[in-house]
């Protein structure tokens, strides 16, 4: 990471990457949001407003419907865990053609999620990518007890526990065992995202900003993660 977004861990400058075949003109935010720095404020306001019962709602009328039928120009990757309780698009206060969203419990990082990923930044042009983890996330806790009791867990849950085990933190125990691994977690997954080969040059180059950050669930704010 070669930059610093006030005062916080994040990347880059200021240029959308390119165009794709399926955009549409940016529509009106609260600032600009054609930088990594911009697309964060952008997010960080919303979570405010979010914080304050204050939404706006935004690009939900009929008008945007109809205009997103030509094409899309997302501002922001958000690549956050499938809890129920943080819906990115209600946490940040945004709307239809807002955010491109991926999801995976723990925020766990497999081909599809990567492409994903990448098919936002480099076929939309997304100048951010936002890596959210969240307060008493579910697939975490899983993991480290698993780790802790040597069980297997069924099925496909077991992928996720033996992805999210590089991040346990061993220096803590119980409860702030799996808060302090939460928090381990979003880092790895978005220092893993900064060093893909298709992602790196545009973080080198200025033009892609990768972010980790954590919702509370006690206060609804999201914190940018050092």
């Amino acid at each position: 990471m070669r930059a610093a977004l006030g005062g916080t861990a994040a990347v880059g400058a200021a240029t959308a990457l390119g165009t794709g075949t399926a955009t549409a003109a940016p529509r009106p935010t609260s600032g600009d949001v054609s930088t990594p720095q911009g697309a964060l404020r952008e997010l960080v306001r919303g979570n405010q407003r979010w914080h304050d019962f204050r939404q706006r709602h935004p690009h939900e009328n009929g008008v945007t419907r109809q205009e997103l039928i030509a094409g899309q120009h997302p501002f922001a990757v958000v690549l956050s865990c499938v809890d129920s309780r943080v819906p990115p698009e209600l946490v940040f206060d945004q709307g239809l053609g807002d955010l491109l969203t991926v999801r995976s419990a723990g925020e766990v990082l497999d081909e599809a999620v990567l492409g994903s990923v990448a098919y936002g930044v480099l076929e939309l042009g997304i100048p951010l990518v936002l890596v959210l983890g969240h307060q008493s996330c579910g697939a975490v806790k899983a993991a480290v007890e698993a780790d802790e009791s040597g069980t297997h867990l069924p099925a496909h849950i077991q992928y996720l526990a033996d992805q999210i085990r590089p991040a346990i933190d061993h220096s803590q125990t119980g409860s702030a065992r799996i808060d302090a691994t939460i928090t381990a977690q979003t880092r790895l997954v978005r220092s893993r995202l900064a060093a893909e080969p298709d992602l790196a040059p545009l973080i080198a180059s200025g033009k892609l900003g990768v972010v980790g950050a954590r919702y509370e669930l006690s206060d609804q704010l999201v914190r940018v993660l050092s």
